[in-house]
């Protein structure tokens, strides 16, 4: 349900042949299409060959961001950028990314999708070794954990990786700036998307592939699970982390049902397809006789879409989003993030009195929103309400990236699906299940996180997990 969870950051790096070009504005746009990943901070890192390292973040919308700054005055023909949402670390200017030090008499600037479950541990291991830590986002982390290993224990840059790899527990995509240098990592369960692009002279690394069309780039692949890629001689080249020979593939489903745009492709899944998919699985376990099918806008349309193709029932928009509205997640009280349903949703009467309808929606996570909006839905007047998800139920917290609750706040954890019904006040609720959800993504189960679903996560958790600091609105 949107305004319930986040997913944390989209993260961009661009390396272009040509030392005299500028490739911030390019970045600016990869950004905005990838904004749906992270709307609190923004920021961008550039190197320029003769006049070294720029860099810029600010707090808000990447238009609110640069709106006053001079995108050109980032010069530089490497660069790297990065929308943030927070998980861990709180929504504060010092965390804002791409996170930059000094480095080997020149800096380091990373930006970082992901979560590391351990980094709690690693943080008093770096304090206790002297380092001093200026955010507590656990990008900082990796970025002092990096640089020790490459400047007090004289380890090439990729060793350095390969080093930190084997002590980080979690979920990573980075990109990393060191020296006028570009290097990717995706972490080796794959559990983050991250992939590559050409464009002429440029090469481009991005979360989604949605960043690429923007700019009219040509996808080439999704980087592998536990690869390193670089450049050299303005060619890709790659390496693969040792550990990743001993774990197993863990991709986030959440990318499928909620969080990437339906228009990316994320190791060889179209989302769009995914989603429809969902739909008719939908279908499948739960044939409602209705008069139309509604999705909750906009994540759940291609879902209703499906629903509505596989039933021959009227496919209707029945809410109307308001685009305008930022996520209600940034709304400081509950009150006010369930009164921003009605800003951000309207109903249209024509389309729902006197009707029996199927509302489709993608997840429920807490369940205080799904109840704002069913409220506002019965405000038409409908004859019955079916209301189905397209998420199985959440009945445990991610740990991985992704900021939804506690265990307590999870509606699923606490409550039969019967009980949230009568909740709901509504006539069926249907979730998806798990085994539905791995036919529509059409990927083998073993290589999907789920463990916000059936809490078998892919890592061992420390045993205060709980105990961590994450941020959560």
């Amino acid at each position: 349900m949107q305004g319930e969870m986040e997913d944390k950051c989209g993260i961009v790096g661009f390396h272009c042949k040509d030392e005299s070009r500028n490739v911030a504005s390019l970045v600016y746009y990869c950004l905005y299409a990838l904004q749906h990943r992270g709307q609190e901070s923004a920021g961008i890192a550039t190197f320029n060959p003769n006049k070294g390292l720029n860099y810029y973040c600010g707090m808000g919308l990447i238009t609110d961001v640069f709106k006053d700054y001079e995108i050109q005055n980032l010069e530089g023909n490497m660069a790297i950028g990065h929308v943030r949402y927070s998980t861990t670390g709180q929504s504060k200017l010092e965390n804002s990314q791409p996170f930059v030090t000094d480095f080997d008499d020149g800096f380091i600037a990373m930006a970082h999708n992901g979560d590391i479950v351990n980094s709690g541990e690693l943080r008093k291991e770096l304090i206790a070794e002297g380092f001093e830590f200026k955010s507590d986002t656990d990008s900082e982390v990796i970025c002092y954990m990096l640089k020790k290993e490459h400047y007090y224990n004289n380890k090439s840059i990729i060793d350095s990786i390969e080093a930190v790899s084997k002590k980080l527990v979690g979920s990573y995509a980075l990109v990393i700036l060191v020296n006028g240098e570009l290097y990717a990592v995706r972490d080796p369960m794959g559990i983050k998307p991250l992939a590559i692009a050409d464009r002429g002279d440029d090469f481009i690394l991005a979360s989604e592939t949605v960043a690429f069309d923007v700019i009219n780039a040509k996808f080439i692949r999704d980087i592998k699970p536990g690869e390193v890629v670089y450049f050299e001689d303005d060619e890709i080249k790659s390496h693969i982390l040792e550990i990743a020979n001993d774990c197993k593939l863990s991709h986030c489903m959440f990318e499928y049902v909620y969080f990437a745009r339906p228009d990316s492709t994320i190791d060889n899944i179209n989302v769009y397809q995914t989603r429809m998919n969902i739909g008719h699985k939908l279908y499948e376990l739960y044939p409602i006789d209705a008069d139309v099918i509604i999705p909750v806008p906009d994540s759940s349309i291609p879902a209703a879409i499906g629903y509505s193709r596989a039933s021959g029932i009227d496919y209707g928009e029945g809410l109307i989003k308001n685009r305008y509205v930022g996520r209600t997640f940034i709304m400081p009280t509950q009150e006010e993030r369930e009164l921003a349903v009605r800003l951000k949703l309207n109903p249209i009467k024509e389309a729902i009195e006197g009707k029996k309808i199927v509302l489709i929606d993608d997840s429920i996570v807490r369940g205080t929103t799904s109840k704002k909006l069913i409220d506002l839905v019965k405000e038409s007047n409908p004859s019955e309400i079916h209301f189905l998800v397209g998420c199985p139920p959440v009945i445990s917290p991610c740990y991985y990236g992704v900021a939804m609750a506690s265990k307590k706040e999870l509606i699923a954890a606490n409550y039969s699906v019967e009980e949230i019904k009568e909740q709901l006040d509504i006539d069926s609720l249907g979730y998806i299940t798990i085994d539905a959800l791995i036919e529509a993504i059409g990927m083998p189960k073993d290589n999907l996180c789920l463990g916000c679903i059936n809490e078998e996560y892919p890592t061992e958790l420390p045993d205060d997990i709980e105990a961590e600091t994450y941020y959560k609105p």
